[in-house]
């Protein structure tokens, strides 16, 4: 193993700060999907040891967290909607805060991408458009089904439910949330006409199609207070069979709508400094923005664990890079990236269920260095 031993100097390593919060770095752990909760989502013990691992990024936003039953995605996956999740999560935001890191948990409802099989329920969306790729289920594989078609009184009610899971995340040590508005799930598909086909007051237009997204970030900040509350938007991006025919009406009308709201942040996927929409979205919000550079899989992991793709964007007007696969592989990447030290490789078949294998066995510097010697 080779690497300088000259410290890499960068903005990324500068300190920031999030509201009240005082960050040592700018970089995030972007929220990851690892499928290593309970059944009944209650994070395990090893999910603690993970992110206190992870606990030199700038910032850890925890995996999608769902605020009630009926929007579970996948199988595993933690949830913040009843008080054995509240202690769960305590122990990992105490595990993290010990080793001097800071937490949000992000907020997520699957909307159209679930499945009966894995919840006892039929799934709602904005409208009764079916997820069309199979769907991960205990028992394996199943077609996406057709989902419900919200009532207005449900989307009250899961407007509701997020601010309930919202209090309680706080009540789970966690500094904030993030409500996840992008990757297909419910918000997502409120906001793009190819998923949400309704003739009331939340479709049709711009203005209507923002509106479940707006009600729920209001809804979120009035619970815990704006300054605790990020939202995490995914314009144009593809995932989840998601279509989008005008991101340059519908976000611009959304960062307007919560311009003026002290929200801590607006996180913005897959962003690109070449395009447009990333420069208007950086002029009109106020606070603070976070930028993942990632792209979509399966294009491959840069060498750099998008490094390069980070400084640019922090170059074009972003106050915070989040990266996901490059923390999920090298709990030390800040240290890592400050030495110029090589990244641990990207173990996908790891990634979803299982134990510590491709999960907390990843290696640290000082324990390649005791096996193999740093040349300088």
């Amino acid at each position: 193993m080779t690497m300088s031993s000259t410290a890499l100097t960068s903005r990324l390593f500068e300190p920031a700060r999030l509201g009240a919060l005082h960050l040592p770095n700018r970089l995030v752990m972007a929220p990851l999907t690892r499928n290593r909760a309970s059944a009944d989502g209650i994070p395990e013990p090893i999910m603690a040891t993970y992110y206190a691992q992870r606990a030199s990024a700038g910032l850890i936003i925890a995996e999608a967290s769902t605020p009630n039953a009926v929007g579970q995605t996948y199988p595993d996956i933690p949830a913040i909607y009843n008080d054995a999740h509240v202690a769960g999560w305590r122990r990992v935001t105490g595990a993290v805060r010990a080793a001097g890191g800071t937490m949000f948990l992000q907020l997520q409802h699957g909307g159209r991408i679930g499945h009966p099989d894995t919840t006892g329920l039929m799934p709602l969306a904005p409208s009764p458009v079916a997820f069309p790729d199979p769907i991960f289920t205990p028992g394996g594989s199943r077609p996406g089904v057709v989902p419900r078609e919200m009532t207005v009184a449900e989307i009250r009610s899961t407007v509701a439910d997020f601010a309930a899971a919202a209090r309680r995340a706080i009540d789970a040590g966690f500094e904030g949330v993030e409500v996840h508005g992008g990757n297909g799930y419910l918000i997502h598909q409120f906001l793009s006409e190819a998923t949400n086909h309704r003739a009331d007051a939340y479709g049709g237009s711009a203005a209507g199609r923002i509106r479940f997204a707006v009600e729920v970030v209001e809804a979120v900040a009035d619970a815990i207070g704006p300054a605790r509350v990020g939202l995490r938007i995914a314009p144009g991006v593809t995932a989840n069979a998601m279509r989008e025919h005008d991101i340059e009406r519908v976000y611009p009308a959304l960062v307007g709508a919560l311009a003026n709201k002290g929200l801590a942040y607006l996180h913005v996927v897959f962003a690109d400094p070449a395009q447009p929409l990333f420069h208007r979205i950086r002029g009109d919000w106020p606070s603070v923005l976070i930028a993942n550079p990632a792209l979509p899989w399966p294009t491959p992991f840069p060498a750099d664990g998008g490094r390069y793709a980070g400084e640019r964007l922090l170059a074009a007007g972003a106050d915070l890079i989040s990266l996901g696969r490059a923390f999920l592989a090298n709990p030390d990447l800040v240290e890592r990236f400050r030495r110029g030290a090589p990244l641990n490789p990207v173990r996908t078949e790891h990634w979803y269920g299982g134990g510590e294998l491709g999960y907390t066995d990843y290696p640290v510097l000082a324990a390649q260095e005791d096996r193999d010697p740093v040349v300088v």
